[in-house]
């Protein structure tokens, strides 16, 4: 496998990201959350569903679903997102594991850094 040199700014922002642990576990969060949403729309196009047809397997209306493939939807239950994907005859999967540490992430902090998602 080859390796790309890094753009100046990719350089920059890999200094801002370790520069900036809140920073770092934010764009974390974000970026796990957008590969949920691309798994779940690539799931419901794998199977050959359109949001609709989702929609009314789930009973709710087809902008819910785009609302849940976008990401903006509000307060996302786990609930509603394993019913999606079960529908679609996938599976979640979970996990839960020990990570690095973080400065300022002790027990009082709260926060989604290191929150993985799996959709098959």
């Amino acid at each position: 496998m080859r390796t790309r040199k890094k753009t100046p700014f990719r350089q920059w922002f890999d200094t801002q990201l370790h520069a900036d642990p809140a920073f770092e576990r934010q764009v974390e969060e974000t970026l796990h959350e957008l590969r949920l949403e691309q798994d779940l729309v690539a799931l419901r196009e794998a199977r050959g569903l359109s949001q609709e047809q989702l929609a009314k397997t789930l009973g709710v209306s087809q902008p819910a679903i785009a609302k849940l493939e976008s990401g903006t939807a509000k307060n996302l239950e786990l609930r509603t997102l394993v019913r999606a994907v079960v529908a679609l005859g996938g599976t979640v999967k979970i996990h839960i594991g020990k990570g690095p540490m973080q400065k300022g992430s002790g027990p009082a902090k709260r926060g989604r850094a290191g929150v993985r998602s799996f959709v098959d």
